[in-house]
């Protein structure tokens, strides 16, 4: 497993227990409705990763309500950058019959760019959404996925992101294989993010920074023109002491060789 899921494993549950929550099928072709942008800070090159520049991203939700259920499904677009359907996605369901929430999808929450805070951010949104309103339905324990244990850092990857969430790893045995998440009321989880790698974008914001980069624009035009006026300068004033050099060059040859015409005509 790479680093590039260490939230979809942390984020979606292996197994099906009973009191799961379930998908309505009727909200399967739910898209996102309402979008805001985010701004992922530069940050240093990373080993794995590579490069990570500043980047801009579409951050799209949708929710939807019942007696039942409740949804909110959320998604990243990336400007220029095609990704799979499962990538960038994430639901939060809510079963009041049950008063249970789950997170999903079941394939696991896969993130592109990764790497770069937003995995914590659309499980923080979704920590925060129910909160608000069911803070007292539980997220029921669930076994982890094995294969992230057999490799030492993707594990303490994944229970570190469990852990900053406010999900409990408990492990079954000494080697860390058999690990899982305790049963957690949806008070008790944590709905921050790295607000240094992720912060959301106001339309107002926008505009200001476009604003700016537009007044960095022009000023860069006016350095550019004045610089490009200079070097003009230069090439007018080289070109007149080439002339004038040319000039002395030519005088001094003639007058040495008037000089040689005097000598040897005496």
């Amino acid at each position: 497993m790479t680093e590039a899921t260490i939230e979809a494993e942390a984020a979606a549950p292996t197994d099906a227990k009973e009191g799961d929550v379930a998908a309505p099928v009727l909200w399967d072709d739910v898209q996102a409705e309402h979008f805001s942008m985010l701004r992922l800070a530069p940050l240093p090159t990373d080993r794995a990763t590579g490069g990570r520049p500043l980047r801009f991203v579409e951050f799209g939700r949708a929710e939807r309500n019942s007696k039942e259920f409740s949804l909110l499904r959320m998604s990243y677009h990336l400007p220029g950058q095609k990704t799979r359907k499962e990538q960038n996605h994430l639901d939060i369901w809510v079963d009041h019959a049950n008063r249970a929430v789950r997170i999903g999808p079941e394939s696991g929450l896969q993130i592109e760019p990764w790497n770069r805070g937003l995995g914590r951010f659309m499980v923080a949104q979704g920590i925060h959404w129910a909160q608000k309103r069911w803070s007292d339905y539980k997220i029921a324990g669930t076994a982890l996925a094995n294969k992230d244990a057999l490799n030492e850092d993707t594990r303490l990857r994944r229970d570190h992101f469990l852990k900053t969430q406010g999900f409990e790893v408990a492990y079954a045995d000494p080697q860390h294989l058999k690990g899982s998440i305790k049963d957690v009321k949806v008070a008790n989880l944590n709905n921050t993010w790295n607000t240094d790698k992720v912060q959301i974008v106001e339309i107002l914001d926008a505009a200001h920074m476009l604003q700016q980069a537009e007044q960095k624009i022009q000023d860069q035009e006016v350095t550019i023109k004045k610089a490009e006026d200079k070097v003009s300068k230069y090439r007018r004033d080289d070109s007149g002491l080439r002339f004038t050099i040319a000039c002395l060059v030519t005088f001094a040859v003639f007058q040495a060789g008037l000089l040689i015409w005097i000598a040897t005509h005496r």
